[in-house]
């Protein structure tokens, strides 16, 4: 019935997330709220987790994706269960270090790090710097020899693999704002140009094909087009690849029509190809780093609104209106992203109805989805919008000066707040 296996319903007849009535939680907590499920965040972890020490014997590590869904909580949660984080801003960085996270499982990435974001790295002492371009090679060589320092890098590589995925959210071929190019020798040329930089450690090669990926086909081709070019690097320059980061893009259900595989079976298929390369060529098995953030969080996670009006265009569609919208879901209006969705106090009701969900916001394309089943529903009820964990709080935004939604973890049917849900105050914060 539900998308998630952390969802149920109780004698009620209302929706529930680990335990807890998402009643109850949108009567205390008021709506919109996002609820994130902490046992089902511990679970994800554990099976990746469980996969690098399985297929890889321990070799490895996983960096919990933050861009994915970031907040001091998330990130106690995550360093609990042994993993590391991948961080894109220095905010994200100054979030998980607030948090207590180990600096030296800290993966920095992001295609335009300022010097300033690259100062707070070096000062917080991160593991791994993944650099993007040219530029950064050589401003951040720069900084660490300012500072009588030096600093692991990899590099993010584009191994020009299509993952089958939505045009917007591939950024594994050549054309794209990330990483450096393998066929035009680009990759090549910066591990030269990084051997010889006197304060930088060459340490590895990055990759990320994609998001939301459901089959391993893409996985395995980047995995061998990674080992093939840790071995020109080997051949050529003489240089030792000790890390390989595959990055992550792990699909998940969203609706029914997803079928992705168990996450376990990803990363089985892509150790066979790395060992069975490195057993070829006599080489080293190299550290393996791997970054889901959807995958562990996205499932974990729904949010609540309550439903306002609604609009019946006869012969056209009929529109039910809730309290949130793109301000804190923007992913239809970005991508056409689909979603289950239901009323949470009519939970175990037939979904008789076809709606399309709309926002709040001054926009005519603020949508949570078109065309979706849903029970029948009236002003006050509990709109569920499942598997929200990701790219939701995480993208959200104050257009039209709408505050930010709180955010709970539920564990065991205990709730406990997160975030706080933003005031009037929060906005005018920072006008002069």
């Amino acid at each position: 019935m539900f998308v998630s296996e952390n969802l149920g319903t109780n004698e009620l007849g209302h929706l529930t997330i680990g335990g807890a009535d998402t009643i109850t939680l949108a009567q205390e907590y008021s709506t919109p709220l996002y609820v994130m499920d902490e046992n089902q965040i511990r679970k994800h972890c554990r099976s990746f987790k469980s996969s690098i020490d399985q297929f890889y014997g321990g070799n490895g590590l996983v960096c919990y994706a933050s861009k994915a869904f970031s907040c001091k909580e998330m990130y106690r949660v995550v360093a609990s269960e042994g993993l590391g984080v991948d961080v894109v801003s220095g905010g994200e960085l100054y979030t998980a270090m607030a948090a207590g996270m180990d600096a030296k499982k800290i993966c920095f990435h992001g295609n335009n790090k300022t010097p300033d974001e690259l100062n707070m790295a070096l000062d917080y002492g991160v593991g791994r710097i993944v650099v993007d371009n040219i530029y950064e090679l050589h401003m951040l060589d720069a900084l660490c020899a300012e500072r009588g320092t030096e600093a692991d890098i990899l590099f993010r590589i584009k191994p020009g693999v299509d993952a089958h995925t939505h045009d917007f959210i591939r950024t594994g071929q050549i054309d794209s704002k990330f990483g450096f190019a393998l066929e035009t020798g680009e990759a090549f040329e910066a591990v030269r140009l990084a051997l010889a930089c006197e304060h930088l450690n060459f340490a590895g090669i990055h990759c990320h094909i994609g998001s939301q990926i459901l089959d391993t086909q893409g996985f395995e081709a980047a995995a061998e087009v990674m080992m093939t070019f840790i071995k020109q690097i080997r051949d050529e320059l003489g240089a030792e690849v000790r890390d390989l980061n595959l990055g992550g893009g792990f699909g998940i259900q969203y609706t029914q029509k997803d079928d992705p595989l168990p996450y376990e079976r990803f990363m089985e298929v892509v150790s066979e190809v790395i060992h069975s390369f490195c057993a070829m060529h006599d080489m080293a098995l190299p550290f393996i780093l791997i970054e889901p953030g959807r995958s562990i969080a996205a499932p974990a996670g729904i949010t609540l609104y309550t439903v306002g009006g609604k609009k019946v265009i006869p012969d056209i569609r009929t529109y039910v209106s809730v309290d949130g919208g793109m301000c804190d879901n923007p992913r239809y209006i970005m991508y056409q992203a689909e979603y289950d969705a239901l009323i949470a106090n009519k939970a175990t009701a037939p979904k008789d109805t076809v709606v399309t969900i709309a926002g709040k916001c001054c926009e005519s394309g603020d949508l949570i989805g078109e065309n979706m089943p849903l029970q029948a529903c009236e002003p006050g009820d509990i709109l569920a919008v499942c598997a929200t964990g990701a790219y939701n709080y995480s993208m959200s935004s104050n257009y039209n000066r709408i505050p930010k939604p709180a955010v709970v973890f539920v564990k065991d049917g205990k709730a406990r707040l997160a975030v706080r849900r933003e005031t009037l105050d929060d906005i005018i914060r920072n006008d002069i």
